[in-house]
C-alpha cells in the first residue's frame, strides 16, 4: 500500500477539443468526490452507473454513495468482467438496459472500471439516441493512462480487437490513482506495459525517467502520478493533433498490431492481458526494427531488459499454452484496424523515443521476429 501522507493534490490535464474538449483528472481519492466532480455537469440529478463484478463489490458502493451525498441518485449495471466482455451481447444488454432507466441525450452515463468497460460504454453512449454524454472513471492503470482519454470506443469482433466501435470524446475523466492499490501486481504490470509505449514512441527521456522509476510506482504515489499525468499529457498532444487517426494518433499503436493478434490467437483470455500484448509487442516491433536496419541493436535489448526488470512478458515464449504458427499469427495481422490497402501497417522506430509508421514489411522478416521470440 502507498504512504497515506505523501498522498499528492490532484492534476488536472485539459482536452482541447473546442466545444467537445474536457478535462481530465488524476489524483487521489477522486471517487470520494465524484459526486462534486460530476454535479456541474448534470441537467438533472441522476447518473446510470455500469461497471463490472470485479469492480462493484470493490468500489461501487463508495462510488454511489458519493454522488448521494451530492444529492445524485445512481443506478447501476454490472456486467462480467474480461475482455470477452467486449461484445454485441453485451453492447445490447447495456443499451437495453440504459433505455429501461430512461436515460436522454442530456444525462450522463458513467463507465466505472478498466479498458473493457470504457471502451464498451462508451461506444454505447455513442450511439444511445444518436449520442449521450458520458464520464469515465477508470479503475485500471491501463485506462488511466491511456483507453480512457482520446475517445477511442469499441467492441471486438471473432475478427478481431476493436473493429466496431465509434470516436465520442467523454465530458470528464476521473483517474483516481489510489484505486490501484487494489489491482493485483499482474494487472498493475499490465497497464504499465501502456506507459512504457509513451516514453518508447515520443519521449526518450521519460523513458529513461521510467528506467530509473518504473519498480518504485506500485508504492509511491507521487512517482505514480507523475508518470499517469506525462502518459496523458503525451496522449491528449497526439489526439489534439489527429483526433480520429488520419496520421500522427497512429503511434500510440506502438506494439498493437502484434499484440492484437496475439489477444486474437489466445481467445481474448486471461492467457494474456492486453497491457502484455502490448508489452511483447513493443518488444518485437524493436526487434523488427533492428533487423531491418532502423535502429541499432541497443533499443531493442534496453526495451527487453526493462520489461524483464519489471517482471513483464516481453516475448512469446511468455505466453502460457501453445501459440497457432507464424502464418497464421501474421493473417491475425492482417485483421487488423490499421491495414490500409490490403498492406499491414507497424509503428517501427529508429531509437527509443523516435517511432514512426511503415508499410513496408515483409512476410518473411516477420516470420524470423516470431521465431526467435518463441
Amino acid at each position: 500500500m502507498t504512504q497515506a501522507a505523501l498522498i499528492p493534490d490532484p492534476v488536472t490535464v485539459h482536452v482541447p477539443l473546442g466545444d467537445r474538449a474536457y478535462d481530465v483528472r488524476i489524483g487521489a481519492g477522486l471517487i470520494d468526490r465524484a459526486g462534486q466532480e460530476i454535479a456541474p455537469f448534470l441537467r438533472r440529478a441522476r447518473v446510470a452507473v455500469v461497471t463490472d463484478e470485479t469492480v462493484a463489490p470493490l468500489h461501487l458502493k463508495r462510488l454511489q454513495d458519493a454522488l448521494a451525498a451530492q444529492g445524485i441518485a445512481s443506478e447501476a449495471l454490472v456486467l462480467p468482467a474480461g475482455e470477452s466482455t467486449k461484445s454485441w451481447p453485451n453492447l445490447t444488454r447495456t443499451v437495453e438496459w440504459l433505455l429501461e432507466q430512461r436515460v436522454e441525450r442530456r444525462d450522463i452515463v458513467v463507465a466505472f472500471g478498466g479498458g473493457v468497460i470504457g471502451d464498451l460504454v462508451g461506444f454505447a453512449a455513442a450511439i444511445l439516441r444518436r449520442g449521450v454524454r458520458f464520464v469515465q472513471i477508470p479503475t485500471t492503470l491501463l485506462a488511466q493512462v491511456d483507453s480512457s482519454v482520446g475517445g477511442k470506443t469499441g467492441i471486438n469482433s471473432p475478427h478481431g480487437k476493436n473493429l466496431i466501435g465509434a470516436f465520442h470524446q467523454p465530458t470528464l475523466v476521473l483517474a483516481d490513482i489510489a484505486v490501484l492499490d487494489t489491482l493485483s501486481p499482474r494487472d498493475f504490470l499490465a497497464g504499465y506495459g501502456e506507459v512504457a509505449k509513451y516514453g518508447l514512441l515520443g519521449d526518450a527521456t521519460f523513458f529513461d525517467w521510467l528506467e530509473e522509476n518504473g519498480p518504485r510506482l506500485r508504492d509511491d504515489l507521487a512517482l505514480r502520478q507523475q508518470a499517469i499525468a506525462h502518459s496523458v499529457v503525451m496522449k491528449v498532444g497526439i489526439v489534439t493533433r489527429d483526433e480520429t487517426e488520419q496520421g500522427e494518433r497512429a503511434l500510440l499503436n506502438l506494439g498493437h498490431t502484434f499484440g492484437h493478434a496475439l489477444e486474437s490467437a489466445t481467445g481474448y483470455s486471461d492467457r494474456l492481458l492486453h497491457g502484455e500484448g502490448v508489452a511483447i509487442g513493443c518488444a518485437l516491433a524493436f526487434d523488427l526494427s533492428a533487423r531491418m536496419g532502423l535502429c541499432s541493436q541497443e533499443a531493442p535489448s534496453r526495451v527487453l531488459d526493462h520489461l524483464r526488470n519489471m517482471g513483464m512478458p516481453a516475448a512469446l515464449r511468455d505466453i502460457p499454452g501453445d501459440l497457432p504458427d507464424n502464418e497464421t499469427l501474421i493473417d491475425l495481422m492482417g485483421q487488423d484496424k490499421k491495414v490500409v490497402d490490403g498492406h499491414l501497417r507497424f509503428v517501427l522506430a529508429r531509437d527509443i523515443g523516435a517511432a514512426f509508421v511503415s508499410d513496408d514489411v515483409q512476410r518473411d522478416q516477420l516470420s524470423a521476429v516470431l521465431s526467435d521470440s518463441r
